[in-house]
């Protein structure tokens, strides 16, 4: 057998398929002449850069998209840890935006003032208000202890993390009926 390389690929062929006797002395087999006597000629033009900008964008048109999220199939874990994540970036929101208006109109988010007007508004109001409040912070609360059980190494198998995930649902749940009841 014997080893020869081509380009970065390495190939064992037998004597027989490389060489062929002919007359005694040794040619190249017909196999090898045709691998190495295929060369394309390549033709280039030069173009200005706006021309090869435009040549680029239509190739980029033609590429199909990936899918990405279309996909996957939604899992307890990618859930939990997309709407942690939503719930974390609108709870800060809210109370950077309530610090800055209360910055800015004191007299109007005054504890009197919100106080008078939660009375007077009806029974489900305040009590769809109060979800709406509790849920993401009884969530994000739980999610943030799971994590905290993660750091120091606890629950880190499969079962653990779905097993987690489920408690923190359900903690979620009667963690929002307790707060929406106060």
């Amino acid at each position: 057998m014997l080893k020869y390389t081509t380009g970065t690929t390495s190939r064992l062929m037998s004597h027989s398929k490389i060489y062929s006797l002919k007359g005694g002395s040794r040619s190249i087999s017909p196999l090898l002449q045709k691998r190495h006597a295929s060369t394309k000629s390549i033709r280039t033009q030069s173009l200005p850069p706006s021309a090869s900008v435009d040549i680029l964008n239509k190739q980029r048109l033609l590429r199909p998209t990936s899918p990405h999220l279309a996909i996957y199939k939604p899992q307890l874990t990618s859930v939990l840890s997309i709407g942690n994540r939503g719930v974390g970036g609108a709870l800060s929101v809210l109370l950077y935006g309530s610090s800055i208006a209360y910055l800015f109109f004191p007299g109007t988010f005054d504890g009197d003032y919100l106080i008078e007007l939660a009375s007077g508004l009806p029974d489900y109001v305040k009590y769809t208000a109060k979800t709406i409040l509790a849920a993401p912070l009884a969530f994000h609360a739980l999610n943030g202890i799971r994590h905290l059980f993660w750091d120091v190494g606890k629950f880190m198998t499969l079962r653990g993390v779905y097993q987690t995930g489920y408690a923190v649902l359900a903690g979620t749940a009667v963690s929002t009926i307790v707060l929406v009841l106060l």
